[in-house]
């Protein structure tokens, strides 16, 4: 038989909960708030098959743009053939958490407002841009011997012979 093309088609391990993640869903997932905005991951319960997004979705980060009753309206992109869509999707709540990917940069965020605010104490002007890394610095290596190898003349005599 030839391969199904249906919304659920090969997510058998995809939905699949998580192990020893089987069971109850925890209280939180239903009490936290999502303002519109946020940055959500979408990673859906296979539990939960009410306002379950398509596979493409899982594992895509997108914007709260609308807030309802159970469900949350998020802005993920899409490529279809040569352009980017921003598709708009309504997903439950079980399927959404809240997204990482700016947690480094508002902490970034907020050491450069204090170092800002140090320097302008002191009277300084000081730059808060990303500096590349840069080469290691150079070092001397001590302690090490030279050694001369030479090679053994290759011998086709005794080779032949099957000794050495």
């Amino acid at each position: 038989m030839p391969a199904g093309h249906g919304v659920r088609s090969r997510t058998r391990d995809l939905f699949s909960r998580p192990f020893r993640k089987k069971g109850y869903i925890p209280l939180t997932t239903y009490l936290r708030t999502y303002k519109v905005g946020d940055y959500v991951d979408v990673k859906v319960n296979g539990a939960v098959h009410k306002g379950m997004p398509h596979k493409f979705y899982h594992g895509r980060t997108g914007r709260v743009w609308n807030v309802t009753k159970r469900a949350i309206g998020v802005e993920i992109n899409k490529q279809v053939g040569n352009r980017i869509i921003r598709k708009r999707i309504h997903v439950r709540v079980e399927h959404v958490q809240p997204s990482r990917c700016t947690e480094e940069f508002k902490l970034r965020k907020a050491k450069n407002d204090q170092l800002k605010a140090e320097a302008k104490a002191k009277g300084e002007v000081i730059s808060t841009k990303r500096q590349p890394e840069g080469p290691k610095p150079g070092f001397m290596v001590e302690g090490a011997k030279l050694e001369t190898v030479t090679p053994i003349p290759y011998d086709v005599v005794n080779d032949l012979k099957g000794g050495y």
